[in-house]
């Protein structure tokens, strides 16, 4: 795609300094002097002037592709997001945060509060992929996360195409002004003001927090249509698995030789991690070596120090382990594991010593 490259206005400051208009003569709503100027250049559309000690950088949000990744961004930085923790209510939340990941013909990344890079909002939402929006050359503004559906409110924008980030992460904007700020931002260069910019009546008429509500309304009925669909699931599992009297279900699918392994025994185990919706989260497979660790000392979750001694060496087995024996409410990998997930491992015991 064709890099956009910054406006020049300051000729044109000479000539227009009392124009207050964008290009549909409309009023440029909290916009003054230079910035006048420079968001009169806007078509309609909602945009993020991210204001920095380097100066400004002014992003298209795909707010009609991307409404759900959009809304959370404007409402975040508008203050208004009804899931913040209770810290960042009532408060514009991007405003003094600093660029805390920063590397040379890769991106920036910021929206971390705590400039750690493991900090954020207090809550995570799922991730929007669009077939026609790539990570496909600079300035495109995409979600960071720490996994699949992990978003918050952490973001990037490139300094080059990525294409290895399609289907990872969710683009939802792409620089329009400010393509050489992007280029002079330093790790610590801090975000001084977060604006947002609505050009045109469809972009006035999108209410963000209106938007991410009702995301969290039709999720809500999603996720309890999915835990009826889980429950039957289960139950159709004890019916058909072995299980154990902790709660764990299991599925012999491959006999073994000699004797099961047991506690301090040093084993070698394959496994792959889905949950009940299907979803891959984790594989040793897909890295080509085995986990290794002591049996029955808290090396692993409990499931598995329970489970893996049902099998003996070569032995494979599906285990069906409920949250109270996986990561339990709390979850883990930052909302990669939700919270009180069951998890169903396909293992094999590679090694026991």
């Amino acid at each position: 795609m064709k890099k956009l490259k910054f406006l020049l206005i300051s000729s044109v400051l000479l000539i227009n300094s009392c124009n207050n208009m964008d290009k549909n003569n409309n009023p440029i709503p909290g916009a003054k002097g230079a910035l006048e100027e420079t968001y009169a250049s806007l078509t309609d559309g909602i945009y993020a002037d991210i204001q920095t000690n380097k100066g400004d950088m002014i992003l298209k949000l795909t707010y009609k592709e991307t409404p759900l990744t959009a809304s959370n961004f404007i409402a975040l930085a508008e203050g208004d997001h009804p899931l913040v923790s209770e810290e960042f209510k009532n408060k514009p939340y991007y405003n003094g945060i600093k660029f805390h990941r920063v590397i040379n013909d890769f991106m920036i990344q910021g929206g971390d509060p705590t400039g750690t890079g493991s900090g954020g909002p207090g809550y995570s939402f799922e991730d929007e992929f669009v077939d026609n929006l790539k990570h496909d050359g600079p300035g495109v503004l995409s979600m960071a996360n720490s996994g699949p559906n992990t978003n918050g409110s952490q973001f990037f924008i490139t300094h080059l195409e990525t294409p290895w980030l399609d289907g990872k992460h969710s683009v939802f904007g792409k620089i329009e002004i400010g393509q050489e700020i992007i280029d002079k931002i330093e790790q610590n260069d801090v975000i001084n003001k977060l604006e947002i910019i609505r050009i045109g009546q469809t972009a006035k008429d999108f209410d963000a927090t209106t938007v991410f509500n009702k995301y969290i309304e039709l999720n809500k009925k999603s996720n309890d249509e999915k835990l009826d669909e889980q429950k039957k699931w289960l139950e159709d599992i004890k019916k058909m698995y072995e299980s154990t009297d902790s709660g764990i279900s299991y599925n012999i699918t491959k006999k073994g030789t000699g004797e099961n392994a047991k506690d301090n025994d040093n084993v070698k185990v394959h496994y792959s991690l889905k949950l009940i919706d299907g979803s891959e989260v984790d594989s040793s497979l897909s890295r080509g070596e085995p986990i290794e660790f002591t049996l029955g000392v808290g090396q692993v979750i409990p499931g598995w120090d329970e489970g893996i001694k049902l099998l003996n060496k070569g032995a494979s087995c599906t285990l069906v382990i409920p949250p109270n024996l996986a990561y339990g409410e709390a979850g883990a990998g930052n909302g990669v594991i939700p919270s009180n997930a069951t998890l169903i491992f396909e293992v094999t015991l590679v090694d026991i010593n």
